[in-house]
């Protein structure tokens, strides 16, 4: 471990959850670590997010197991960690329309128990119970008590202080700097060069470019998204709720938009309306027919917020790959750069096994979970 500030054991680009992440795990195995972004902390994805951390969304697979540990490790980091992220176990709702919505809930929830996930049906007759200003004529759902909420850039903000990391923000990576035979050496910015023998891509929606600057490939894409926020509010919205239908978009490779209702009520009284993907580049433009439709969906599930003000809007970047799965572990073309992005819209919820898995890699131990899934060679590079 070295003191000088242009030498340190990891630089981590990327001041996300999942760098933050990455940072606190690594400085807790005993690395000095050194976290770039050109922007703030929490400038992109994470600061876009709604701070969700599901299983309720996840079939069963590599991603939910990441979700499982992260679940974990979340209310271990909530203990943990020397101030609050606004953390609520609040629990997830996913509602039905029909009969036929309910049969597909009902054979999702069944494999998903298999895996570890606990859910629990709730007929028609009980929903009320749980949501009272649940619109009626719903045909049951499923509650899941794993699912949590965090206020996300809170979330890295805390994450990358207790880490005692060196943070660099406003600084571009403009070069990954290699040796003879192409290994990690440390990265260029406009304030000059700094040395270490591993950088982690943590990057989220710009993964690929800094994939590209190592000469590397991972196809990252960016997919947009919108969330509605409303008037702070008395509690109306008790746990985070949203139609069956939301489970398939998230799964969808469409590049067209898609909208489905996710309503959740905060802390501080607004209710949070999503959720919208699509993608259209790097786009920010604010798309009136995504909130005409998002606004909708809202007020068709919950009919109070018909009356509401909603007083702001804001969108971003996921960060997305083709299969739907993060990039995480060592790249096979560059010695010493591991990556840990691509996770479209749960990074979030998978940050905290994200960030354990790549500690591990980073010491030599063995990961909490088998990564063969996530591996970022599983992309063959562009013709």
């Amino acid at each position: 471990m070295s003191n000088s500030p242009d030498v340190t054991d990891v630089i981590v680009v990327g001041a996300g959850v999942v760098g933050a992440a990455c940072a606190y795990y690594a400085a807790r195995s005993g690395l000095s670590v050194t976290v770039i972004d050109r922007g703030p902390v929490a400038g992109g994805t994470t600061g876009a997010g709604e701070g969700n951390l599901l299983v309720s969304d996840k079939e069963p697979g590599p991603e939910l197991e990441l979700a499982l540990l992260s679940a974990r490790l979340w209310r271990e980091l909530v203990r943990d960690l020397p101030a609050p992220v606004e953390y609520e176990p609040k629990g997830g709702l996913v509602v039905a329309s029909d009969a036929g919505g309910m049969d597909a809930l009902r054979k999702f929830a069944a494999a998903q128990s298999e895996a570890g996930v606990t859910a629990e049906e709730i007929p028609a007759a009980r929903l009320q119970d749980l949501e009272p200003h649940l619109a009626p004529g719903l045909a049951g759902g499923f509650h899941y008590p794993q699912d949590a909420q965090v206020q996300p850039a809170l979330a890295a903000a805390r994450l990358l202080h207790a880490s005692g990391a060196r943070v660099r923000t406003g600084e571009e990576v403009t070069a990954v700097l290699t040796g003879a035979n192409g290994e990690v050496r440390g990265v260029r910015t406009a304030a000059g060069d700094l040395h270490a023998p591993y950088v982690v891509n943590a990057a989220g929606t710009w993964g690929g470019e800094v994939a590209r600057l190592a000469g590397s490939h991972l196809p990252v894409l960016p997919r947009r998204g919108f969330v509605l926020v409303t008037e702070p509010l008395p509690r109306v919205v008790r746990h985070k709720v949203y139609a069956a239908d939301y489970v398939a978009d998230v799964a969808s490779g469409s590049a067209a938009l898609q909208t489905s209702a996710v309503v959740e009520g905060t802390p501080a009284g607004p209710v949070l309306i999503g959720a919208s993907r699509e993608r259209v580049g790097f786009d920010r433009t604010l798309s009136v027919e995504v909130l005409r439709r998002l606004a909708a969906q809202a007020t068709a599930l919950f009919p109070v917020l018909a009356a509401v003000r909603a007083i702001r809007t804001y969108g971003g970047f996921r960060p997305y790959l083709p299969d739907h799965l993060p990039a995480i572990g060592s790249d096979p073309r560059v010695p010493g750069l591991l990556h840990a992005c691509g996770h479209e819209g749960a990074g979030i919820g998978l940050a905290p096994a994200t960030g354990l898995a790549v500690a591990r890699l980073l010491t030599g131990d063995r990961p909490p979970l088998d990564l063969g899934p996530f591996r970022p060679g599983r992309f063959a590079p562009a013709a």
